[in-house]
């Protein structure tokens, strides 16, 4: 897979459309679903993820391809939604009605034919209690939160996407932790 990234960051650095369109193919659901669990909201999400795009079409060209491309374009995607998250205000509301299946991913839709439908109740509403948790934490947490246990980055992947030593990410995957549990304990 690297060896094809590779090629078509060469091609789209030289002006390839088709490429570039590759690469967004490539990344398009990743950086989606990085968006989607960092802002919780669908529509957030999409415009996070087409500025990221759109940021990395801009910058193609400063980009260094001693670092893997996924790092860099985690990297931008990342710092959006921390910048989105520092900008907004609190929009939700006690009296809004909340659509069915709201703060869950497409996956998590999927129906199992071992489950009962009890069973199916109490994982949505536990999915829903963890991705509530998590969209409470401080960003600098959550953001750490996600690239480790639902992305499944290395610490040395977060390290270079958040550019913060090892150290400071092993401390805020405790902090995060730590903060989960508390959070998850009063839900």
């Amino acid at each position: 897979m690297e060896f094809v990234e590779k090629r078509l960051i060469e091609r789209a650095k030289r002006g390839d459309r088709e490429a570039f369109a590759e690469l967004i193919e490539i990344y398009k659901d990743k950086i989606f679903q990085l968006a989607y669990r960092m802002v919780g909201n669908r529509q957030e999400a999409e415009d996070i993820a087409q500025e990221t795009f759109l940021r990395v079409f801009a910058n193609l060209h400063t980009y260094d391809d001693q670092y893997k491309f996924s790092t860099w374009i985690y990297r931008i995607a990342t710092n959006l939604c921390i910048d989105r998250g520092r900008k907004k205000k609190p929009d939700f509301s006690l009296d809004e009605e909340i659509e069915q299946g709201e703060g869950l991913d497409w996956y998590s839709r999927l129906s199992s034919k071992e489950q009962t439908p009890e069973e199916k109740v109490v994982t949505q509403e536990l999915q829903e209690t963890v991705q509530d948790a998590l969209s409470q934490l401080a960003p600098k947490y959550r953001s750490i939160m996600i690239l480790r246990y639902i992305e499944d980055l290395s610490l040395q992947e977060i390290s270079d996407i958040l550019k913060l030593p090892i150290t400071t990410i092993k401390t805020r995957i405790h902090r995060g932790r730590e903060a989960l549990r508390g959070r998850l304990r009063f839900m």
